[in-house]
């Protein structure tokens, strides 16, 4: 089996639980929408969900599989299976003491951070104390969530996705589920959708138990926060995290400017940045995830030649996908809004504001999946402070842009200065990726991506065509209307995947190939 297809297959497989969490949290997002529209309690619910939500990119999902898998890849080529298992046990106390003592105190100090996230809060009691009830609910799921990364970075080290990836649908569904079956039991509504949070957070973790313990892996407490693998993570780790943080840092500039401007923009936000997360999602985080024990395991071997190719390849294929996901995004967005969240207390000026961030938004797509694969293969050798410099550099332009266009543009402007600010991210990390594995196929890369490009820009104007027959400002009809835009998608992507296959994409016509063997 050749590289690349191996990779194909691990990224296959996570695009499939990906995907499966997405809808599901499409429905999340959809039931929030008609309870709570957009309105000052779903920016309240909103705000309070970014806290916990950037502590778990600070230290669970995101900074953790970007220091655990390399570790644990290379302790276990250096001192095999056994000890990377009690090596494992060791992190899990680490991260119950660590993890634990930020949930307390974030709990403790709830009103002091969202005077610092929402200061435009303080103008209104009432919101920012229910905002502080949120966030003090929700600190909880940060811990289990926690166990759930080190238990997915674990499996995802042995290249096994797809449990690990089907628990965030899990995560997904414990909200539906607790908005609808408490929600007539309290007085304020949108608590119980603070409550889903946490309540995912511990099945998210429960999720993998079963396959994490018939790996041989355990979850018996081993104390021995002195080890030096522990210590070697923990030096990644910072970095990474702090790399987390700025990325972060640009959504939390965005919510505190947005928190000054009329009631609503934090939602309009909200569901704009959910909508371009759902390709990135799907594809950027699942070739990036699949992409590193790969690359992970050839660093370890120091085959910097495999790196090159395998880089290559995957950003290849993931411009061949997510661009004219981005383009239909931006052609189908007004339709796509209406459908999901046109319902209740979500009204047709909501979706046409939405639908102002989501085109804004979108134009960063492609950036902010290829940034995730380069520094991927930052990650991959063990250097997570490069990322964080360049990371923070785009976090200036971010600030310098949101401040610019802000006025002309309203929040608009705000989605607009993070899609300018991710494409100047990415080809700073592709400037010293190419200089610290001195050159890979770049040629390559640019020739893929303006084909892939040329054929998404044709897809787009028969998109256009084809979604303006009918109308989509009234309610009703949604059955209709949903399997119209879904045939139309579908019609994109027939279109889109000829054309490329005309312009002679390799990337469409590997993947062609897959289909067609495996057909």
């Amino acid at each position: 089996m050749d590289k690349g297809h191996s990779i194909v297959r691990s990224a296959s497989v996570i695009v499939a639980a990906t995907f499966a969490s997405r809808v599901l949290g499409f429905i999340r997002d959809m039931v929030i929408a008609k309870f709570f529209g957009a309105t000052s309690l779903s920016d309240a619910f909103f705000v309070a969900f970014r806290i916990p939500n950037l502590a778990r990119d600070l230290f669970a999902e995101g900074a953790m599989s970007a220091a655990l898998i390399p570790v644990l890849s290379e302790y276990r080529i250096n001192n095999g299976e056994q000890e990377t298992i009690k090596l494992v046990r060791i992190i899990f106390v680490f991260i119950f003491i660590f993890v634990g003592g930020l949930c307390v105190t974030g709990i403790i100090f709830a009103p002091f951070i969202v005077r610092i996230i929402a200061p435009g809060f303080l103008l209104d009691p009432f919101k920012f104390q229910i905002t502080v009830t949120l966030t003090r609910i929700m600190f909880p799921f940060l811990l289990f969530v926690s166990f759930a990364a080190l238990l997915m970075g674990s499996l995802n080290a042995r290249k096994i996705f797809f449990i690990p990836t089907l628990a965030s649908a899990w995560f997904n569904f414990a909200i539906i589920a607790t908005i609808l079956i408490l929600y007539r039991f309290f007085k304020e509504p949108v608590i119980v959708a603070a409550i889903g949070v946490s309540v995912g957070g511990v099945v998210q973790f429960i999720w993998q138990i079963p396959v994490f313990v018939k790996g041989g892996y355990s979850l018996k407490p081993l104390f021995n926060l002195r080890h030096p693998a522990l210590k070697k993570m923990g030096l990644l780790l910072l970095p990474a995290t702090v790399g987390m943080g700025v990325n972060q840092l640009n959504i939390f500039i965005s919510t505190m400017l947005a928190s000054y401007m009329h009631v609503g923009s934090i939602a309009y936000l909200y569901y704009a940045m959910r909508l371009i997360q759902f390709p990135i999602g799907i594809f950027g985080v699942a070739l990036s995830t699949a992409v590193l024990p790969t690359l992970s395991d050839h660093a370890a071997k120091n085959d910097i030649a495999s790196i090159k190719v395998d880089l290559s390849f995957s950003l290849k294929l993931l411009f061949a996908i997510t661009v004219p996901s981005m383009i239909g995004l931006m052609v189908l967005g007004k339709p796509i809004v209406h459908v999901l969240f046109q319902r209740g207390h979500f009204d047709y000026i909501a979706t046409l504001n939405t639908t102002i961030a989501l085109m804004y938004y979108s134009c960063g797509i492609w950036a902010i999946v290829g940034a995730r694969m380069l520094t991927s293969a930052f990650y991959s050798m063990q250097d997570t402070k490069t990322p964080v410099k360049l990371t923070a550099s785009a976090l200036i332009i971010n600030l310098f842009f949101s401040i610019m266009l802000i006025e002309p543009l309203g929040y608009g402007g705000l989605a607009l200065a993070n899609a300018l600010a991710a494409t100047v991210n990415f080809f700073m990390l592709l400037f010293y990726l190419y200089r610290k594995l001195h050159g890979f196929d770049l040629k390559g890369i640019i020739i893929s991506f303006f084909k892939t490009m040329s054929a998404s820009l044709v897809m787009g104007i028969c998109g256009w065509v084809l979604i303006n027959q009918i109308h989509w400002i009234e309610n009703g009809h949604m059955l209709f209307k949903g399997s119209y835009l879904l045939v139309i998608m579908l019609l994109c992507s027939l279109i889109y995947f000829v054309t490329a296959y005309v312009f002679k994409s390799h990337e469409i016509k590997y993947i062609a190939g897959l289909i067609k063997k495996r057909l």
